[in-house]
């Protein structure tokens, strides 16, 4: 008779991108989530969720494409920085990647109802964020610094 093995119960996890995208002034854009989403009104990077079967380039291409109106470039995004966390109301760990890119295509405009801002990184910590964008900012400054 042949042996059942026992289905393992794996965490899964959300691999997100997000933007740091800077002006010629030397600001952010930063974002405020709807209300109704997790983390609602609190200030964001850019970005979204990666699709099955796309690489975290080609869904930031797309996800700023949808949130923003903007064109950018694959080949232009440097990967900066990653952070993870434990406290997904569903129980599972999201890991956004951070990428930062300087140039586009069009003029950003807020598409999915939440409000837009070029900020200053040194207004980053008067900003109400979720704890890994929080985070990935710190890091932001702290390179900004150096």
């Amino acid at each position: 008779m042949k042996e059942t093995k026992k289905v393992e119960s794996i965490p899964t996890w959300l691999p997100v991108v997000a933007l740091a995208l800077r002006n010629s002034d030397g600001h952010w854009m930063m974002q405020r989530r709807p209300l109704s989403k997790e983390h609602g009104g609190l200030w964001e990077f850019p970005g979204g969720k990666v699709e099955p079967g796309e690489t975290p380039r080609t869904a930031l291409v797309r996800e700023i494409a949808e949130e923003l109106g903007i064109r950018i470039q694959a080949k232009d995004l440097r990967a900066f920085a990653f952070g993870d966390s434990d406290d997904r109301e569903d129980g599972g760990t999201i890991v956004v990647m951070l990428y930062s890119c300087d140039q586009w295509e069009g003029e950003p405009r807020s598409l999915e109802g939440g409000q837009i801002a070029w900020v200053p990184a040194s207004r980053f910590r008067d900003l109400d964020m979720p704890p890994i964008d929080a985070e990935l900012s710190r890091r932001l400054i702290q390179c900004e610094a150096a």
